[in-house]
């Protein structure tokens, strides 16, 4: 198979992750300091709390806004920082949002309160009743509590996928009724025509960003590819390939390394979406994934039928030669996470050291590839098995292994508890952070 390969970026090129992230910062910075000069030229109300509550009230807004550009799929933004790493910064902006909605509504309460001699239970009855608005705030909020109550992490370890994603929809309709409140009764909102306009401007990117990355791109891809099932190999007893084909692949914007969240359009499964990476390098003309039954839907894959059409949302991913510092590399898989390592060496240029972890020799899928590949490209592979006791992965194994680990880039997927152990044994040698790449593929659903 021919790979579409890319050279590695040159050592002294800035990072395509710093350069996305220091953007994402100083966006938000931006309008952080826009949104506190509309609040200052909107004038100020005589009760402190009424002017601290509102303050907070309008960074929520702008957090809200913040956190949908974060989860909208921006191609641009998921090659350079990756889904799972979007994914941790919009459940922590989450965390932000509730604190200072609620920090909007205590303070505002607390306030109107102190002004009106109501106690802070009638006072808020009062204003919901009285005020446009007010009551649409107070739902958004309760959803805002209920999503951010199930997206702890011991709520969320207990809630099967579906459900988790299922109530964190509403976040959307928590959105809606914000935005109509602050149009209804945000004194900054109507100071000014900019500021008007300003906060317009916000919220149609946000909700501009999420439609585009989460239905337009994938709608009109699939129209654009019309994507089908061409063969089905098995692997092993519990590992299956699945090639497909379909119109213009040479401009499918795909990278080895990268994955799709992958809809097989049949009456028992259209509606179920798993994510898999690329077993193959995309060579213009066909894809590939390769997946362990580790569940009901990866496990029915061995039964999809030539010819069944293919819906797929992507390629996500930042796990790929884009993020390369060095002109050699170690390429590290763990069980079934061989997939996009297996990917990455047919794109990868220069010397690449590859370790394979497995438990058994049986366990090694795509070795035979894997070794031809290897040796077509004057690579290294180390085939490693063996129990879990002793750690053959340890610094000392690696060091062995490779004595010159820290002189190259480490691309490294396989499963939790072995990408742990082997991020510990990096450290341990002094491999520079920015060397080493990874993505937690379980954050992308």
């Amino acid at each position: 198979m021919t790979a579409v390969q890319s050279p590695p970026a040159p050592p002294t090129a800035i990072r395509p992750r710093v350069v996305a992230r220091t953007g994402l910062y100083a966006v938000l910075a931006a309008n952080v300091a826009v949104v506190t000069f509309f609040f200052t030229q909107a004038g100020f109300a005589s009760n402190t709390l009424i002017v601290l509550g509102r303050l907070a009230g309008l960074y929520g807004a702008l957090l809200m806004a913040f956190q949908l550009v974060l989860v909208a799929r921006l191609p641009w933004l998921d090659r350079r920082i990756g889904m799972d790493r979007l994914t941790s910064w919009h459940r922590w902006t989450g965390f932000g949002i509730l604190f200072t909605l609620l920090t909007h509504a205590v303070f505002i309460t607390f306030g109107y309160a102190d002004s009106s001699g109501m106690d802070p239970v009638n006072q808020i009855i009062d204003l919901a009743e009285t005020v446009e608005g007010v009551l649409r705030a107070v739902v958004a909020l309760g959803i805002i509590i209920v999503v951010g109550a199930v997206s702890g992490r011991y709520a969320r370890r207990r809630l099967a996928y579906e459900t988790w994603h299922f109530i964190h929809l509403y976040t959307y309709a928590a959105v809606v009724l914000a935005f109509t409140h602050q149009v209804a009764v945000g004194t900054t909102f109507t100071a000014s025509d900019a500021a008007t306009t300003y906060w317009y401007g916000v919220w149609g990117v946000a909700l501009g960003s999420v439609a585009l990355g989460r239905l337009v791109l994938p709608l009109w891809r699939n129209w654009r590819h019309q994507l089908r099932v061409t063969a089905v190999v098995p692997e092993s007893e519990n590992v299956v390939s699945i090639y497909m084909t379909g119109r213009d692949l040479d401009r499918m914007p795909a990278r080895a390394g990268q994955f799709f969240l992958w809809r097989f359009m049949t009456r028992d499964r259209w509606w179920q979406a798993n994510p898999f990476s690329l077993s193959a390098a995309p060579d213009g003309r066909t894809l590939r994934l390769t997946a362990k039954a580790a569940g009901d839907g990866s496990a029915a894959l061995r039964h999809v039928k030539v010819g069944t059409r293919v819906f797929a949302e992507g390629p996500y991913g930042a796990f790929t030669a884009m993020h390369r510092t060095r002109s050699e590399a170690v390429l590290i898989a763990g069980g079934v996470g061989v997939t996009p390592i297996r990917a990455l060496l047919e794109e990868l240029h220069g010397h690449a050291v590859v370790i394979y972890r497995v438990g058994s020799d049986r366990d090694a899928v795509l070795y035979e590839e894997l070794r031809d590949l290897a040796l077509a490209k004057g690579a290294e592979l180390h085939l490693v098995t063996g129990p879990v006791s002793p750690d053959k992965l340890s610094p000392g194994e690696l060091a062995r292994m490779v004595p010159d680990i820290a002189d190259r880039d480490v691309f490294l997927c396989g499963p939790p508890p072995m990408m742990n152990a082997v991020l510990g044994s990096l450290r341990e040698l002094d491999v520079p952070k920015p060397q080493i790449h990874f993505e937690r593929f379980s954050l992308a659903g």
